[in-house]
């Protein structure tokens, strides 16, 4: 199986376009990466996967951000709004409460844009141009359309996203609105949006951005490597588990695809892989659903609900590549609730990090396992936030502390903190 931890590094096949290929995860079908539009096998319509002729190793990356792993993506240089090189914070009173040996945010909101999906556009659109595409599009719950608009606008193409009506924080809304994007507000819900978005690529309307192309995560498989070499740094050692959320489940596939080069490469152990834990919301689940059952397919959830918009995904595309990352490295998927997500995300503002809802989901989950035993105390953690605070602003409002009015003058607001002085007694 070529999604395997021990599979070998594949052969360089008569389509490779100076070491680079894509290849079919199923049936092994082999395409020149360039000389085509194209986002699934020709031959099965399963999804693709970009190879590499030479892996490389720790010594060959240099520089800061994603290109500083030029030699594990398809180009030296991309369209670039200086993404990658994100934080990798330490939360000791967060370590303490949930009670493992290390734990460290990953935290994506400080991106361009807010989000970890810019690493994934800096590479895609560096393809839209080489492969001489007119029109970019998406489908999105926010944040790839933020990033879309942006990465688009700095490449000079026409950008447009498809959202579903209603459901959308606004200021991601705003992001693509102010970059220039073309925005169809959906009467449907995401995976609605996608459909047509699909249609849409496949009529040759636009250049498909949504992580059913291949060489996005590319870009986002950089936060694994960013990821690894943090733990190596501070611990001399690699995270023992990494925890994020999950929508279209791109992340768990492209920190799957990183760690899987670096054992072909000779870099990791195949025992030394962090286990992979993937947290879904519970009215979102069908990641969750199809770990705990065992499947080797995800079942499509065509209503889904949750405060965490980014990751309000009923059908998660990227689950064929997922899903073997889950259990090749030993991970598990949990589904945890609203009202968790959002004491998550109190708790690590509390720690001086703002996350949208979505991103709290992996502390939430880590909790959750961490209290079911499944995770144990002496582990390094590294749990990814996916998005900035700012993404959901009504959001992070309606989970924190209300304005207090008070007078226009000194002794108004002496006597107001008084007053709860005396009520925290």
């Amino acid at each position: 199986m070529s999604l395997s931890l021990s599979a070998d590094q594949p052969a360089v096949p008569d389509d490779a376009d100076d070491g680079v290929w894509l290849e079919c995860i199923d049936c092994g079908e082999t395409f020149a990466p360039f000389d085509d539009v194209r986002y699934t096998c020709d031959d099965c319509d399963s999804l693709l996967e970009v190879r590499y002729a030479d892996l490389p190793t720790f010594d060959d990356f240099e520089g800061q951000g994603v290109w500083r792993y030029a030699d594990a993506l398809p180009f030296e240089s991309g369209v670039s709004i200086q993404e990658g090189a994100t934080p990798l914070y330490e939360v000791p009173r967060l370590e303490e409460a949930i009670g493992v040996e290390a734990l460290r945010i990953k935290h994506e909101g400080m991106n361009p844009t807010g989000s970890f999906k810019d690493r994934g556009m800096t590479v895609g659109v560096k393809v839209a141009e080489e492969l001489g595409v007119g029109r970019l599009a998406c489908a999105s719950t926010g944040n790839t359309s933020a990033a879309l608009a942006a990465y688009g606008s700095r490449g000079g193409m026409e950008t447009l996203v498809l959202l579903p009506a209603g459901k959308v924080a606004a200021g991601k809304i705003a992001q693509a609105s102010l970059h220039g994007a073309r925005i169809l507000e959906v009467d449907g819900n995401f995976d609605a949006c996608l459909d047509i978005v699909q249609e849409l690529a496949g009529q040759g309307e636009a250049y498909l951005l949504n992580s059913l192309n291949p060489f996005r995560l590319e870009g986002q498989k950089t936060i694994g490597l960013e990821i690894l070499e943090g733990f190596l740094a501070d611990y001399d050692a690699v995270p023992d588990r990494i925890v994020l959320p999950v929508g279209n489940a791109g992340n768990t596939s492209a920190l799957y695809k990183a760690f899987r080069e670096l054992v072909q490469a000779g870099e990791l152990e195949e025992d030394d892989v962090p286990k992979l834990t993937g947290v879904q919301a519970e009215g979102a689940a069908p990641m969750v659903e199809a770990v705990e059952n065992g499947a080797d397919e995800v079942r499509r959830w065509e209503d889904v609900e949750t405060r965490a918009t980014a990751i309000r995904i009923g059908n998660p595309v990227n689950a064929p590549k997922a899903l073997p990352g889950i259990r090749e490295t030993g991970g598990t998927a949990v589904a945890v609730s609203d009202e968790e997500i959002t004491e998550a995300q109190r708790d690590i503002a509390a720690e001086g990090i703002g996350v949208e809802p979505a991103s709290a989901a992996s502390v939430a989950g880590l909790r959750k396992l961490r209290a079911e035993g499944i995770v144990d105390d002496d582990e390094r953690v590294a749990c990814l936030t996916t998005g900035h605070l700012l993404k959901d602003p009504d959001a992070a409002a309606a989970a924190g502390s209300d304005p207090e009015p008070v007078p226009a003058d000194t002794q108004g607001v002496l006597a107001s903190l008084a007053s709860e002085s005396s009520s925290d007694r």
